[in-house]
C-alpha cells in the first residue's frame, strides 16, 4: 500500500542511496555509544593518551633532537592523528556488515552502502576529535601554526582512504578466512605502531632503514603531512602518488573479491559466529 510506484530515475536513485548512507552512518556512530558526546570524548581521550605517552617516551629516550624544528607536540600529533585515522578506518570497514548479515535482508541495503557508511562514520569521528584537540591545544597551551593546512588535511584524507582500502581487502576475505583475517588485521594495526613512521622522519633515515618503511602507504602520508605542516621540513623520500596508487589498486581488488563473495554468500556463514 505504501510502496512508491513512481518511475525510478538516476537522480531519485542517487538521493535514495545518499539518504540510506546517511542513516547507516548515524547507526554506525551510535553503535559503540548511544550518547554521541560520550563517544567523542572517548575518542579524544584515546588521542590524548597516545600523544602524552609518545611525548614522555621521546623525552625519556632523548629523541627530541630527531624531531622537526618547530612545535614538538604538533610534530607528535601529526603522526598520531594520521595513524589513528588510518587504523580506525581499516577497523571500521573490516567490521562493517557482510553479505550474509541480517541488515542485507532489507532490499535497498547492500554491502557497498555498509562499507561507505562505516568508512565515513570513522572519518567523521576522527576529524571532529582532531579539531577539538587542536582547538584546546591552541587556546590553552600555545597557538597552532600549520604552514599549509589544506595540504596537511589532504594527507589526513589520504591516510583515511588507504586505511579504508586495506579494510576492504580484509572484509572481502573475512567470510572465507574469518580467523586469519581477524589475526591479520590486528597484526597490521600493531605493526603500524612502528611501520607508520610517526616516531621519525624519512629524511633522517639511512637508505637501509628506509627500505623497511617505504612500502607502507601510511608512512608516505605521515611524512608528506609533516612537509605541509612544518615550513622547515621538505620530504625527499616519500610521495603523494604512491599511497594514491596503492589505495586505488587495493580498492579495486577488494571490490572484485567482495563482489564474488556477495554472489556466493550463504546464511550458514554467520550461523556458527
Amino acid at each position: 500500500m505504501f510502496e512508491d510506484t513512481r518511475p525510478s530515475t538516476r537522480s531519485r536513485t542517487a538521493f535514495s542511496m545518499l539518504g540510506l548512507i546517511y542513516h547507516s552512518i548515524v547507526r554506525d556512530i551510535r553503535k559503540d555509544s548511544r550518547n554521541a558526546l560520550v563517544g567523542l570524548l572517548m575518542n579524544m581521550m584515546q588521542t590524548i593518551v597516545f600523544v602524552t605517552a609518545f611525548y614522555f617516551m621521546f623525552t625519556v629516550l632523548g629523541l627530541k633532537g630527531n624531531a622537526i624544528r618547530g612545535d614538538f607536540l604538533l610534530y607528535i600529533m601529526s603522526g598520531i592523528f594520521l595513524f589513528l585515522t588510518h587504523t580506525k578506518a581499516m577497523t571500521a570497514v573490516f567490521r562493517s556488515e557482510g553479505p550474509s548479515s541480517a541488515m542485507m535482508k532489507h532490499a535497498p541495503m547492500n554491502t557497498i552502502i555498509a562499507i561507505t557508511a562505516a568508512a565515513l562514520s570513522s572519518l567523521y569521528i576522527q576529524v571532529l576529535s582532531m579539531a577539538t584537540v587542536l582547538f584546546i591545544y591552541h587556546v590553552a597551551i600555545t597557538p597552532v601554526y600549520i604552514d599549509d593546512p589544506i595540504g596537511a588535511f589532504g594527507c589526513l584524507l589520504l591516510a583515511w582512504f588507504s586505511g579504508a582500502a586495506v579494510g576492504v581487502i580484509f572484509l572481502s576475505l573475512k567470510p572465507w578466512l574469518p580467523g586469519f583475517t581477524q589475526i591479520a588485521s590486528s597484526i597490521y594495526a600493531r605493526a603500524n605502531m612502528i611501520a607508520s613512521g610517526k616516531m621519525f622522519v624519512a629524511n633522517s633515515l639511512p637508505s637501509t632503514m628506509l627500505a623497511l618503511f617505504d612500502w607502507n602507504p601510511l608512512f608516505h602520508c605521515i611524512d608528506q603531512s609533516r612537509g605541509f605542516a612544518f615550513i622547515n621540513y621538505n620530504p625527499h623520500y616519500s610521495s603523494i602518488s604512491y599511497p594514491v596508487i596503492v589505495s586505488v589498486v587495493l580498492i579495486m581488488i577488494g571490490m572484485m573479491l567482495e563482489f564474488y563473495t556477495r554472489k556466493n554468500a550463504s546464511i550458514s556463514w554467520e550461523a556458527a559466529r
